[in-house]
């Protein structure tokens, strides 16, 4: 009898739903828009919508469980989405127990990045590995961590907010609030605003002469195009992720820090740098730690939810 398990990503952007194999191979998926301004009554209408497709089109044998990717900040531990800013009305908000009313499954509850670091550790660049970082580097930062085989979630299960370390004194605000954390600089926001305010100030660039939008991929297309300012910002910003992995690897000494998100997709011309600041610049320990691009892509925290359904089920304490 095939089991599989339903993994919902929640987003501000997207709600995507998939059946998942034990094997981590995703069977039928659907997505729609979120409908994030109209509350969480709508949104949970999304996700039930869709999986409720999902299992009418593929009338899978046995479903083992849910498991629910979302934003954070989520007490996991409660079950509570704290205050996700990308949607409305979700602050205090009982995640866990509103979606279990409306699944005849057991659900899991999982901060978006943490469920991205199992679906990797599970099934992608990291399976078969015992400790590892994930990274995400796209509109903001995120992380998850595992350590000694066993997911690091701390109180309320809120650990690994890798993006909010302070890596500038008193630098630029971060949305969360602080100034000069890893996000405010890192995240592919940061390296987009880097772009547009250098941009302005150079006379010999090509980024922005089409008038289009300067953002992270128009500044990727320069520098394959070379463009100096474009690699130089680029290396710029191969370097601000390397400062930022290596006190993760000074901190958990992983076997590997895999990195995913929106600038991973640029993954083979930021490795360099960032693997060329670790090897000046972590311990000698530590120097051979790799940097490796998320085998799951996109779907990572889609497994990384399924995944997190099937280790419940089998009574794994993750």
């Amino acid at each position: 009898m095939q089991q599989v398990a339903i993994g919902i990503d929640l987003g501000g952007t997207q709600v995507r739903a998939a059946l998942v194999d034990e094997q981590g191979r995703i069977l039928a998926r659907a997505a729609e828009p979120t409908d994030a301004l109209a509350g969480p009554d709508r949104v949970l209408a999304q996700i039930c919508g869709l999986t409720d497709g999902l299992l009418a089109a593929s009338n899978p044998a046995s479903v083992v469980g849910v498991g629910v990717s979302a934003p954070g900040p989520l007490d996991t531990v409660a079950g509570v989405a704290s205050n996700i800013p990308t949607l409305s009305g979700f602050v205090d908000f009982p995640l866990k127990a509103e979606l279990q009313k409306r699944f005849p499954f057991p659900v899991d509850l999982e901060n978006d990045a943490i469920a991205a670091a199992i679906g990797e550790w599970q099934f992608g660049a990291g399976k078969g590995l015992d400790n590892l970082v994930y990274v995400t580097v796209s509109t903001g930062i995120g992380g998850g961590v595992v350590s000694d085989g066993r997911v690091v979630r701390g109180r309320k299960g809120m650990a690994a907010h890798v993006g909010h370390m302070s890596v500038v004194p008193n630098g630029e605000p971060c949305p969360c609030g602080n100034r000069g954390c890893f996000e405010a600089y890192g995240s592919g926001t940061a390296f987009a605003r880097r772009a547009q305010m250098r941009a302005m100030e150079s006379s010999g660039t090509t980024i922005g002469s089409d008038g289009g939008a300067i953002d992270s991929r128009s500044v990727f297309a320069a520098a394959r195009n070379g463009d100096r300012l474009a690699n130089q910002l680029i290396d710029e910003e191969a370097e601000i992720l390397g400062r930022g992995f290596t006190s993760l690897i000074h901190i958990f000494s992983p076997d590997i820090i895999v990195m995913g998100g929106g600038l991973s997709h640029e993954f083979d011309r930021l490795q360099p740098g960032i693997q060329g600041y670790i090897a000046q610049w972590a311990m000698p320990a530590f120097k051979d730690v790799k940097v490796v691009l998320a085998a799951l892509d996109q779907n990572s925290g889609l497994v990384g939810a399924a995944a997190l359904a099937f280790l419940t089920g089998k009574g794994v304490r993750t």
